[in-house]
């Protein structure tokens, strides 16, 4: 038994560090792929409040881009609406994307009360194939997705974000 127990241990450990090491691997190659993937915006198709589809195709030209991920029920999210409809003013050059995994009754409901579903420049969007979330390896909410006007990738940001911060690495004057 004893010697059986010399063998089955060191092969036992092994086996547990090779395992834990190749998921380890695993993860930092997803991340690259997924940083890669984003640098440029992928092509997307969400559907909107209104029942159409709205894909890159509808996205302003010569305008940056905030992506918010968000859900109805986080503080933070509700709180960075808030921030949003505060600074609606300086936001007035940036196409600003809501988009959330819920039924489109709650994200109407979330525009509604946040008052921000009457401005050309905001959109709200459902994403029910939770795609948003593993093309962006989103893992938090609210995540923040900032693009320049040529759809090139400025920053992923997980959590609330101050209007300040996100102005600035926009780069909005005003």
């Amino acid at each position: 038994m004893k010697k059986f127990l010399k063998i089955f241990l060191p092969i036992l450990f092994i086996s547990i560090f090779c395992y834990f090491g190749y998921q380890i691997f695993s993860k930092i190659q997803h991340k690259k792929e997924v940083a890669e993937n984003i640098k440029i915006l992928p092509k997307f198709e969400y559907q909107n409040i209104n029942g159409g589809y709205f894909t890159n195709a509808n996205l302003k030209v010569n305008t940056s881009k905030l992506f918010i991920y968000y859900n109805s029920e986080c503080d933070f999210c509700n709180e960075e609406a808030k921030m949003i409809k505060e600074n609606k003013d300086k936001f007035d050059t940036t196409q600003i994307i809501f988009i959330s995994f819920e039924a489109i009754e709650k994200i109407k409901q979330f525009a509604t009360t946040h008052q921000l579903d009457s401005y050309d420049n905001i959109n709200f969007l459902c994403d029910s194939k939770i795609t948003f979330a593993t093309t962006f390896d989103v893992k938090s909410m609210p995540c923040i997705v900032l693009y320049d006007k040529n759809n090139n990738l400025i920053e992923k940001i997980k959590g609330q974000t101050k209007a300040e911060t996100l102005i600035k690495k926009l780069g909005i004057t005003n």
